[in-house]
């Protein structure tokens, strides 16, 4: 089964946190497909990466760019893995029927939005239905903690 984390922003936005775990990402070695509600959206994620990580930049493409096979980051708002990524990051809501096909997948979402918070719990009880192993960490001051 799958690990899913979820991770619930209420210090950061999704512009500052995404970078931050996509760069433990890369330094692990993992491939990552990140899924976005809606192509501009996607586009502008992927805008954020030339200018964010630990050295300004963060190694991504998406279809513009092409050549997929050579991405560690893809960026998309198709429910695809063109990199043979192991690691799915969700953000703004978006789903995926192929959660089981990664390793790890990360559910990302905004902590001041009480729609956008129950519809975290309502995926929650249904990965957990399905028998993954679920996380559920909590952004704090100082980084995130682990709270399940």
């Amino acid at each position: 089964m799958t690990d899913i984390r979820f991770y619930h922003l209420t210090h950061k936005t999704l512009e500052q946190a995404l970078p931050e775990l996509l760069a433990k990402t890369a330094q692990r070695g993992w491939r990552a497909v990140v899924i976005a509600s809606s192509p501009e959206r996607a586009e502008d994620l992927t805008q954020l990466l030339w200018t964010s990580g630990p050295s300004g930049f963060l190694p991504h493409g998406n279809a513009k760019d092409g050549q997929a096979s050579e991405q560690p980051i893809w960026l998309t708002d198709k429910d695809e893995n063109p990199n043979g990524a192991t690691v799915l990051f969700l953000v703004d809501g978006a789903s995926s029927a192929h959660v089981d096909a990664f390793d790890v997948a990360c559910e990302i979402f905004n902590g001041h939005d009480e729609a956008t918070v129950n519809a975290a719990r309502g995926r929650w009880k249904t990965y957990k239905d399905a028998g993954h192993k679920l996380s559920y960490w909590k952004q704090t001051e100082n980084g995130w903690t682990n709270e399940a």
